[in-house]
């Protein structure tokens, strides 16, 4: 058992407090979700930090469980009683075919999306990560490692503000807990952050720096492609001398995006506002006569990389909702169904 966690600590808010009735309180208590491995939930609390058993009816729903939720445990048993509001959640859709939302880290105030000064940069993978930022509603905040070992870091920098004109981008080097500490206006008392990036662009050395320890087993790169070997397993938070919290994610080789065409919206507001120079309504922005964008491509107003990808996030934001909005139509068909048997009682026949 470790020492107790006051709330304050943890980030609790008047936000999750009013999701709370006598009622609840009797039952139970608050306590954030720390660490995720598979079945095994941990919790911190005023209590400590202990192990809980999370019920099959909130494994199965959909993004159940994710490090830094809010939990009501059971006072006489260590249980999940309920999963309170999020304030925010950084999602993706799960990879494969299976059409289903994987939570990667919840309630979060920034959230830091790290890249490195090598080949592993690329724009439109950042624009990926600005959608989701975006979608959840949580600033972000750009960290370019390895500058150390670049001689053109400001290049890296310039390339990220001609995307992101409204996101702070950093460039440091990751190793040292004397660069790290650039990040610390993020990282007040009670507030939490998560790294997210491709594997081996320096997440984890970069919470280590911040512990200023070896907390996370960290390894190098690929010499001959700057392809990272994974090192984190899990997603886990971990507490600053300062009193926030960081959360550390596994590498991530796919960034599906979810039913967020709001989002692509915002983060493309400018090819948004080039397109209503478009002549028909309808267009479909690629090889339509009088497509304002290409127009913009032509001219140099606008970059080709940023409108394919434009493109494609818009389709898959579309194909999300697509899916989204079938999967409820089944589910309506299926709770129809139930209650219509149900009330027919079993052995009735319909003659």
């Amino acid at each position: 058992m470790h020492s107790e966690f006051p709330l304050d600590r943890l980030g609790w808010s008047a936000f999750y407090s009013q999701q709370l009735a006598l009622d609840d309180l009797s039952a139970g208590y608050p306590a954030r979700v720390g660490n995720v491995q598979r079945s095994l939930i941990t919790v911190l609390c005023e209590r400590g930090e202990l192990d809980v058993v999370l019920p099959p009816r909130l494994a199965s729903v959909e993004a159940a469980i994710a490090v830094g939720d809010w939990l009501l445990i059971e006072h006489e048993a260590p249980r999940v009683l309920r999963v309170l509001e999020r304030r925010s959640l950084i999602s993706r859709m799960a990879a494969g075919i299976e059409q289903r939302t994987q939570a990667i880290a919840a309630n979060l105030d920034t959230l830091f999306v790290v890249t490195s000064c090598n080949e592993d940069f690329n724009l439109s993978r950042l624009e990926r990560y600005f959608t989701v930022g975006k979608h959840a509603q949580v600033a972000t905040v750009i960290v370019l490692t390895k500058a150390d070992l670049c001689t053109e870091a400001e290049t890296f920098v310039a390339q990220v503000r001609s995307i992101a004109r409204d996101i702070a981008v950093l460039a440091l080097n990751a190793t040292t807990h004397t660069e790290a500490t650039a990040l610390t206006p993020w990282l007040e008392r009670g507030q939490t952050v998560a790294f997210v990036g491709s594997s081996g662009v320096g997440k984890s050395t970069l919470v280590n720096a911040l512990l200023a320890g070896e907390v996370q087993t960290t390894s190098g790169i690929r010499e001959q492609d700057a392809k990272g070997r994974h090192t984190t397993t899990s997603r886990q938070m971990f507490a600053l001398a300062s009193g926030a919290w960081v959360i550390d994610t596994p590498g991530m080789r796919e960034l599906k995006l979810g039913s967020m065409e709001a989002a692509v919206s915002a983060v493309f507001d400018d090819i948004e506002t080039l397109a209503r120079e478009c002549r028909f309504r309808d267009c479909r922005h690629h090889d339509d006569a009088g497509c304002g964008l290409q127009a913009a491509v032509a001219t140099g107003r606008l970059d080709a990389r940023r409108l394919d990808s434009y493109r494609k996030l818009v389709r898959e934001a579309e194909r999300a909702s697509q899916s989204v909005r079938e999967r409820r139509a089944i589910e309506r068909r299926w709770g129809r169904m139930h209650r219509i048997t149900s009330r027919r009682g079993p052995g009735t026949s319909r003659e």
